[in-house]
């Protein structure tokens, strides 16, 4: 008798948990623990990491088993377990923190005091909503599950249909209100990564940024998206105020916060172009700096091999795969040094020949191709470019300098697979070393681009646009926009200063993971992902390597807007309905 009802000793049951300061602190920490880490991408769904970069206009994998080249070709499907991993484990870490809210008062008062019941728990609010964030960015609107579901519990319970999008929004941001009132300002005993009022802020701006945004915001291509019940889940409406809700959370965020808790990142030099490379360079390196707002802590750094030159004939600790290669599409983006994008007359940019110029990373001037020459700085922070000077020299008694023509040290003759696919390699966010670090995936620069676009779709003559548009160019080092000496002109109406601040985001926070939801949510993304890319010659040595050459066509059609609802989760919930196109 009773036999079924014991617990063995040695078994932890969730009573004991809440017993203990250190099983509480490893529960907090499981919800943490899915937080994505967006260097590991080359193996997507690993860590939680997303296609991003290389599903964006800005980069490509070698790699065929990169689940972004599915994506790129619009064959992916409802029963990839790409497309599922961010669900099934979000709402697992939803699940976790959604027990841990009910249960941490209960703790016991001896080992978690009431200060620490009221910041753990907020906590784990904060966790929860980011959650739904990132789930309603990748599949639209989503279930709220408020509560645990028990394991016994009926199948009416279980079956739940999906909320629509504003309703997905409400809740997100009410629940980081609720949870910025017992947040720290400051992580507690400086433990980075922890939820602070900042994270909560932030968060609350992204969502209603991208609540605003057309994808969301009176989408009539969704008009046939409806539950069963014929519930409408993204609005038919559109509405100017979501811009202003946006606007508002961003300037409150950079009320509260700016400068005493968040500002630019900027490093001191006395050439003022180098100052500007590496203030750009260095805030993706430089781990909790000042403008930091989000990070994954301790990332396993994946992307330093696939960013590092293969450099045959080179020692071990400057060779890498090479494979994560950058479009000309987005080398073509960077402005010229004096601020004007290449397709303007007067910015001096030439599309052929060779020129004699040192490269802010570079020890020398060097013979370079005209198009890379007299760039602005990030220009120099984001590309490997051929026969540019590797950022690690190592321990090699001669100069580590990329080659990526048919026989160089990291063309094609070298391999296959571990090689550029396009003639250019990403530089961007790789170190001195591959060690795991802090990855950076918000920060405030992309608050201040929020802010400006944000107002100039709600009111377009405040002059704030262009004062958090110039904060950025001007940390850039590039002219800003304005009429005094030395800047350039503003631009003349509201299409054109949205222009402008699409292609600052574009520069600025490149292959950051911003640029793959952008087009999306501003619903551009048909045009600006679809089609022909472009690269180098890589079966070419010499001059030939330098033609511009077609390296894939892709396919992106009204479908890929949204990852599908995965296909399990369709057959066994009656009450779900799957993104149109699907």
């Amino acid at each position: 008798s009773g036999f079924l009802d014991q617990i063995p000793d040695d078994v932890l049951t969730v009573e004991d948990i809440f017993q203990s300061r250190n099983y509480v602190d490893n529960y907090l920490t499981q919800i943490y623990a899915n937080l994505p880490n967006e260097m590991s991408q080359r193996f997507v769904g690993n860590q939680y990491a997303g296609p991003w970069t290389a599903a964006s206009d800005e980069a490509k994998y070698t790699w065929d088993f990169n689940y972004a080249n599915n994506m790129n070709k619009s064959t992916w499907a409802t029963t990839d377990g790409s497309v599922s991993t961010f669900y099934d484990n979000y709402y697992k870490s939803i699940r976790n923190a959604t027990d841990f809210i009910d249960k941490i008062d209960s703790a016991n008062p001896a080992e978690v005091n009431d200060a620490m019941k009221s910041r753990y728990k907020a906590e784990a609010r904060a966790l929860r909503a980011m959650y739904y964030f990132f789930l309603i960015r990748i599949y639209g609107p989503v279930p709220l599950v408020t509560n645990v579901i028990p394991v016994d519990a009926p199948l009416s319970e279980v079956l739940l249909p999906r909320n629509s999008f504003d309703e997905c929004v409400d809740f997100i941001v009410s629940e980081l209100d609720l949870a910025y009132v017992d947040l720290p300002t400051t992580p507690v005993n400086s433990e980075f990564g922890r939820i602070t009022k900042g994270m909560a802020k932030a968060f609350k701006q992204q969502t209603l940024h991208l609540a605003a945004s057309p994808l969301f915001n009176g989408n009539t291509d969704y008009a046939n998206l409806k539950n069963t019940d014929g519930k409408q889940l993204i609005s038919q409406t559109y509405d100017a105020n979501k811009w202003k809700l946006a606007a508002d959370a961003a300037k409150e965020f950079l009320n509260e916060f700016v400068p005493n808790t968040y500002k630019l990142y900027e490093e001191n030099n006395a050439d003022p172009f180098v100052k500007a490379y590496l203030s750009t360079r260095n805030v993706m390196l430089r781990e909790w700096n000042e403008e930091w707002i989000f990070a994954r802590t301790d990332a396993q750094n994946y992307s330093q091999y696939d960013k590092t030159p293969k450099h045959v004939g080179y020692t071990t600790d400057v060779q890498g795969g090479g494979a994560l290669g950058a479009t000309q599409k987005i080398v073509d983006a960077y402005h010229m040094a004096n601020g004007l994008p290449i397709t303007d007359g007067a910015s001096g940019y030439e599309l052929n020949g060779f020129t004699d110029y040192r490269a802010p990373f570079d020890a020398r001037a060097r013979s370079t191709f005209k198009p890379w020459a007299n760039r602005e700085p990030r220009f120099y922070v984001g590309i490997t470019y051929n026969r540019s000077y590797w950022l690690n020299q190592g321990s090699n008694s001669s100069e580590v300098i990329t080659v990526m023509e048919l026989s160089g040290n990291s063309g094609r003759r070298q391999s296959t697979s571990d090689v550029s696919p396009t003639g250019y390699i990403i530089r961007k966010n790789v170190s001195t070393n591959g060690n795991n670090r802090g990855s950076v995936q918000l920060r405030l620069a992309q608050i201040y681009l929020d802010y400006a676009e944000a107002l100039n779709e709600y009111e377009p003559s405040n002059n704030d646009i262009v004062t958090y548009l110039n904060l950025v160019r001007q940390r850039a080092g590039i002219p800003t926009y304005g009429t005094g000496v030395g800047q350039i002109a503003r631009p003349s109406n509201q299409t054109a200063m949205r222009t402008a601040i699409r292609r600052e985001r574009q520069v600025e926070l490149a292959f950051e993971n911003v640029r793959y939801f952008d087009c999306r949510r501003w619903k551009t993304a048909v045009a600006e992902f679809g089609g022909d890319v472009f690269g180098m010659n890589m079966f070419a040595d010499g001059n030939a390597f330098y033609d511009k050459t077609l390296i894939e066509t892709r396919v992106f059609r009204q479908r890929d807007y949204l990852f599908p609802i995965p296909n399990n989760e369709i057959l066994k919930n009656e009450l779900m309905v799957q993104n149109p196109g699907w």
